[in-house]
């Protein structure tokens, strides 16, 4: 048999926000012939469960393997509380990729799939994004990546997700008005030591 004419099925597992980003990359890597599991790290302490409900209705839509949800509000508050607020994004982004990690290692996942796209937020920054992949050993993809908000929202409307995720923003309720642009792996080890070791 030809190798060509055996298809290997990748699995990975999806940060779904609840936003418009991360269901369209959701979505991309289905049409590469992935198999997509999903997971939503909640806000649900800080700001309710909006999100909660975007993310089941958006994983039912697409028809993810899974979702799994994960409240870490009160560990995204320590942050807020005990490290310095301009690099809030960064270490929340950190966060999930570690949790994300050992999950993908659960369910046999051998990549972890993003929305993130260069430059669109202070967090997804070339110099922020290098610091926060080295969260995980496992390859992150961003299907996305080069992509505008424009091209996004479009894709969003061809797929049928951009009625469900639209709306407010509020991964950023307890972030600050002016984020670090750009980080260094030893300032952000400082940082989350004030509250992985607190």
């Amino acid at each position: 048999m030809s190798i060509f004419m055996v298809k290997k099925m990748n699995r990975g597992l999806l940060l779904l926000s609840g936003g418009i980003d991360s269901p369209v990359a959701g979505k991309i890597m289905l049409n590469k012939n992935f198999e997509v599991y999903a997971v939503h790290f909640s806000q649900k302490d800080i700001v309710g469960e909006e999100t909660i409900i975007k993310c089941q209705k958006l994983a039912k839509l697409l028809n993810f393997k899974d979702l799994i949800i994960e409240d870490i509000s009160q560990e995204l508050i320590s942050i807020a509380q005990k490290s310095n607020p301009k690099f809030y994004f960064v270490l929340m982004k950190r966060l999930m990729l570690r949790k994300a990690e050992k999950l993908a290692e659960k369910l046999n996942c051998q990549f972890l799939i993003t929305g993130e796209n260069i430059g669109q937020v202070s967090s997804q920054t070339s110099s922020n994004l290098y610091i926060i992949n080295q969260a995980s050993k496992i390859p992150v993809l961003r299907p996305l990546a080069c992509l505008d908000k424009v091209e996004i929202i479009k894709m969003a409307k061809k797929f049928n997700t951009f009625e469900i995720s639209n709306g407010p923003e509020v991964c950023d309720a307890l972030g600050p008005k002016h984020p670090a642009t750009q980080s260094s792996k030893e300032i952000i080890l400082k940082e989350e030591a004030k509250y992985i070791l607190s």
